[in-house]
């Protein structure tokens, strides 16, 4: 049995350090933030208590998104936006393919993982959730990157939804825009190095949402296994389990979050500025046996059987250049490991690392012929990764995969595109966010 986020990771109160200046740390300030460097760097990930993030709000946001998603499917159509890469507003399922399809390196670990405890549940075809992605905070005036940084999307018929969504997505992104200093001062860069980053970023919160009444059978990957392209992810607790983490010593954890806090968890762009020395944390959320109790219990109680996860991802500005800060961008110390780290972690914008990125996942058209090729999921069923079917007209058979239209590439391990791939099942397909 695995054990759980709660048996194997600390959780780090951040409440004494707020509102202090990095010089007016204590030396327990200052463990503290060399602790929570030290636990990104071997784990990935933090469990945080950040006393200003209301867990009543957690519960609002759940309750509202419950409804969006339980919505017919029609009317969430409504909200999508595929000419902006799904960067605000409505992702359906059957878009997103989970990145170890087309990774080698991810396959190669897939592997790895496979004679042991800690194997993934590899997905046979596109993730069965929906997304949503709101905005949060401010935007540059001007960017290269506009589709990055659009307008959000407000759906019909949910007058508390600007207030609610901009409330819990500034709390959520204030707990990680602090960890972010705390980080680093213990790892040895300027204070502001990774705040500085992330102002005017294309914060994201981007809850999912999984019908737990279409996908009520064990194994089914409702978002396979994948790291995420941005900085840091927030969660915030969701009602049913499901996530699971692999720590940087490959054990697969599943994630429980103690009462008031919040999982963190590195991304690629962290990997990036750090030049390897954080790990992008690698995760999957799928159906168990626990899953399955709650919905019984949700519904036996009349309550919403949606999975829905309550989530934020931060970003670096889409004009920012990614590379490796500080010592981390001098401590190569011959010319080999210098050109090694350049072909790992170039110096590339941020927003040029994303669209790469969204590309592989098929939510962005790569060139002219894009529509030409296919995701897993286009206009068929998803395979094994479909849950039952049943009902009809309300979106009961959400589980189906929709047509994307998107491209589809192989990428390694650095995001770079590769061309295109095709599964045996002779469809070819991309990477997952």
């Amino acid at each position: 049995m695995n054990p759980d986020s709660a048996d194997v990771l600390p959780v780090f109160d951040i409440g004494a350090v707020l509102g202090k200046q990095p010089k007016e740390y204590s030396a327990e300030d200052l463990k503290l933030c060399q602790d929570i460097a030290e636990c990104l760097h071997q784990t990935g990930c933090l469990i945080v208590r950040d006393p200003r993030v209301p867990a009543d709000m957690n519960d609002q946001f759940l309750d509202l998104l419950e409804r969006y998603f339980g919505q017919p499917m029609e009317r969430k159509l409504e909200d999508c936006r595929p000419s902006l890469d799904y960067q605000v507003g409505a992702t359906p399922p059957g878009t997103e393919v989970p990145r170890c399809v087309v990774d080698p390196a991810l396959q190669e670990q897939l592997r790895r993982l496979h004679a042991t405890a800690n194997q993934a549940t590899v997905p046979t075809g596109a993730d069965a959730k929906w997304r949503f992605m709101w905005r949060v905070g401010p935007r540059p005036a001007a960017t290269a990157f506009p589709e990055l940084n659009a307008v959000p999307v407000v759906p019909k018929a949910f007058p508390e939804w600007c207030g609610l969504m901009d409330g819990w997505g500034a709390a959520l992104l204030g707990a990680a825009t602090a960890v972010a200093g705390l980080a680093a001062v213990g790892l040895g860069l300027e204070p502001s190095a990774l705040q500085e980053v992330m102002a005017g970023g294309p914060h994201l919160l981007a809850p999912t949402g999984s019908d737990l009444d279409v996908n009520c059978r064990t194994g089914v990957v409702l978002a396979g296994y994948h790291y995420d392209l941005n900085l840091l992810t927030v969660h915030g607790r969701s009602r049913f389990p499901g996530l699971y983490v692999w720590l940087r010593d490959g054990r697969r954890v599943a994630v429980r979050i103690p009462a008031g806090c919040l999982l963190m968890q590195a991304g690629k762009q962290l990997e990036w500025l750090t030049g390897g020395h954080i790990r992008a944390g690698m995760h999957e959320v799928v159906v168990t046996e626990a899953t399955l109790a709650a919905a019984e219990a949700a519904r036996a109680a009349g309550r919403s059987t949606w999975r829905v996860s309550s989530t934020v991802f931060t970003h670096c500005c889409s004009d920012a250049l990614l590379r490796p800060l500080g010592r981390f961008g001098e401590q190569a110390a011959t010319q080999e490991q210098e050109q090694q780290a350049a072909g790992a972690y170039p110096a590339t914008r941020a927003g040029e690392q994303v669209q790469r990125e969204l590309e592989a996942i098929c939510l962005r058209k790569v060139g002219a012929d894009a529509t030409n090729v296919s995701c897993p999921g286009g206009g068929i069923s998803s395979g094994a990764n479909s849950g039952c079917s049943s009902g009809s007209g309300s979106g009961k058979a959400e589980g189906l995969g929709m047509s994307s239209g998107r491209a589809a590439n192989v990428v390694n391990s650095s995001g770079a595109l590769a061309g295109a791939h095709t599964t045996a099942t002779g469809v070819a397909v991309a990477g997952n966010r």
